[in-house]
């Protein structure tokens, strides 16, 4: 793996990309969703006339990036969802392509990552959000566990799991994470107030620091 690469990916992501919007995985905690609400209302598009629907903005596909710059993809949507066309995401690939920055994808459907592994560029830093090793039915996304064994079995030097929002686990989350072999994790709790299964505090502190032991870690949370 390339060191320097790496030393990047761990680093602050300095601005997002949205060129696919949208989602359907109908997560009862998303941001985005509500955010896309107050885009529309003023008048933005393609939130004023798609909503969060599935969106391609083919005009972004112009931007272009310095070489010093990590960039979060589809930070408002999930641009690897089943019912993304492959057309819209070998677009983005080819943009990602032409450019020395960084990249950071992520998704909660990392099964499409193996259609597409021999072109996604390897300035791209692979995520997928997993929060719990146990289902709680906040989403319809593909279960925890179809993400974990879509992530542990990706054949990618460069990946990312997210765990967040955290929900309450077991003692299995470590051995997933494990096995799933990221460069690097982020863990952080619920800010929109949604009532969620959440772990205790101590509980998600003692996780971190587990993790630490084989990985590096961010987190918003105030350590102790």
């Amino acid at each position: 793996m390339n060191a320097e690469l790496i030393r990047r990916f761990r680093g602050d992501v300095t601005s997002s990309w949205n060129p696919i919007t949208g989602c359907l995985h109908g997560c009862i905690y998303c941001w985005a969703k509500r955010y896309a609400s107050r885009l529309a209302e003023m008048g933005i598009e393609p939130y004023r006339t798609k909503g969060f629907q599935p969106s391609f903005v083919e005009e972004r596909l112009r931007r272009t990036f310095g070489k010093d710059e990590f960039i979060f993809v589809s930070d408002m949507g999930d641009m690897w969802g089943e019912w993304v066309p492959e057309e819209w995401i070998r677009a983005v690939l080819k943009c990602v392509r032409r450019f020395r920055a960084t990249f950071f994808f992520l998704t909660k459907n990392p099964r499409r990552y193996h259609e597409f592994l021999d072109e996604i560029p390897r300035n791209s830093l692979l995520g997928a959000t997993i929060e719990s090793n146990l289902d709680h039915g906040v989403t319809k996304a593909p279960s925890v566990r179809d993400r974990y064994l879509a992530m542990k079995n990706l054949n990618y030097p460069y990946k990312s799991v997210v765990i967040e929002p955290i929900l309450e686990f077991d003692e299995g989350f470590l051995d997933w994470i494990r096995e799933i072999k990221p460069i690097t994790v982020y863990v952080g709790y619920d800010n929109y107030g949604n009532r969620l299964p959440e772990p205790p505090r101590k509980k998600t502190l003692e996780l971190i620091k587990r993790i630490r032991e084989f990985t590096h870690v961010s987190t918003s949370l105030q350590e102790e």
